[in-house]
């Protein structure tokens, strides 16, 4: 009778060759990755049984104004009017275009009457056509067009650039402290409640630029009939102090507590669904931007299910730092969001 010899089954190397190095990773990383008590993110229960893995590109999509988002994503304003500004526009307009998210333009307010600049706002042909994309211009100037009579000024730029409509940004701290800045001479929600009788089919966005804002200024726009309401809250990029950065050392001495008022992301929201229950059909605001302080998409998955109107997310200084360089920077940043994103809603279920 022959001898049978024993079957040696295959090693690692034959059916996963990434299994030794795999494993010596493990080995040597187990030690760094112990988690630390008291670390835990307690804004979420993890439910791993639930769900398979996402697919990309498997977020529901979001109505928004006659469009829809791919993603509950915003890319809030940051910059325009110098040359660096048409690098970063035209690098976050081919993001908003690749990826379906939406994107607030930096102050259009050099366009109004010179299109010295144009070509660092021109981001339509970037974008493609599907992409919701909005100008700016802070509350000051909006003023000064209603008392020209000029707010067909508006409706001329956003149909050159091909926009879908407008950001009135609110900041009187920051037009305060800046040494060429605006003074209302009327309170700003008189001047938004004339910008919507003069343009009643323009579609607007209201935020402030870096404090938020309290219950009586979210009540008054909750009641107005916005688009959107953008929280634009502490915890970001703060316009007010980036201002005292630019003064002299008495004013920023004298001024600097004023950076530190104002109301975090999370606060708002709360306040928010508060008034929304309390004022019920006297809210005609459409839509919540959560931003100011969300530093990813844990931070956007959380605040946006939490909001009783329906949500989306905005950063700034992100898609800032990454659109500065090559495109390729940003495309890799938004698409990690993205896929973190997808992976926190298959995975996660956010607490009250």
């Amino acid at each position: 009778m022959s001898e049978t010899l024993p079957v040696t089954p295959p090693g690692p190397s034959a059916s996963d060759p990434t299994a030794p190095g795999r494993k010596a990773d493990h080995i040597e990383l187990a030690f760094r990755s112990q988690a630390e008590r008291g670390t835990l993110d307690e804004r979420f229960d993890y439910e791993p049984l639930l769900a398979a893995h996402p697919a990309p590109g498997s977020l529901p999509p979001v109505a928004w104004g006659g469009k829809n988002l791919r993603a509950p994503l915003w890319v809030s304003s940051m910059t325009g009017g110098t040359e660096q500004a048409l690098t970063i526009n035209h690098n976050l307009a081919r993001a908003a275009g690749e990826f379906g998210i939406g994107m607030g333009l930096g102050s259009c307010r050099s366009l109004l009457y010179d299109d010295h600049r144009f070509g660092d706002f021109n981001v339509r042909p970037l974008a493609g056509p599907d992409a919701p994309i909005f100008a700016n211009l802070g509350v000051a100037q909006v003023q000064h067009l209603l008392e020209r009579g000029e707010t067909h000024l508006v409706t001329e730029m956003i149909d050159a650039l091909a926009l879908d409509g407008l950001i009135v940004h609110i900041n009187p701290f920051q037009e305060w402290l800046q040494p060429e800045g605006d003074r209302f001479t009327v309170a700003p929600l008189v001047t938004l409640q004339e910008l919507l009788r003069e343009l009643p089919d323009l579609p607007v966005i209201v935020k402030e630029v870096g404090q938020g804002m309290g219950p009586a200024s979210l009540r008054a726009l909750l009641r107005l009939p916005l688009l959107a309401l953008d929280t634009a809250a502490n915890g970001g990029t703060n316009f007010s102090k980036l201002e005292l950065f630019r003064s002299d050392a008495l004013s920023r001495a004298a001024y600097a507590g004023l950076a530190q008022a104002g109301h975090g992301a999370e606060e708002m929201v709360r306040t928010i669904n508060g008034l929304v229950d309390t004022e019920g059909k006297e809210v005609r605001c459409g839509h919540l931007i959560v931003s100011g302080g969300v530093q990813g998409f844990l931070d956007g998955y959380y605040l946006t299910e939490l909001s009783r109107l329906p949500a989306i997310y905005g950063q700034a200084s992100a898609f800032l730092r990454h659109a500065q360089a090559d495109y390729g920077s940003l495309q890799r940043y938004v698409t990690l969001q993205l896929r973190g994103l997808e992976l926190a809603r298959a995975y996660l279920r956010p607490r009250p």
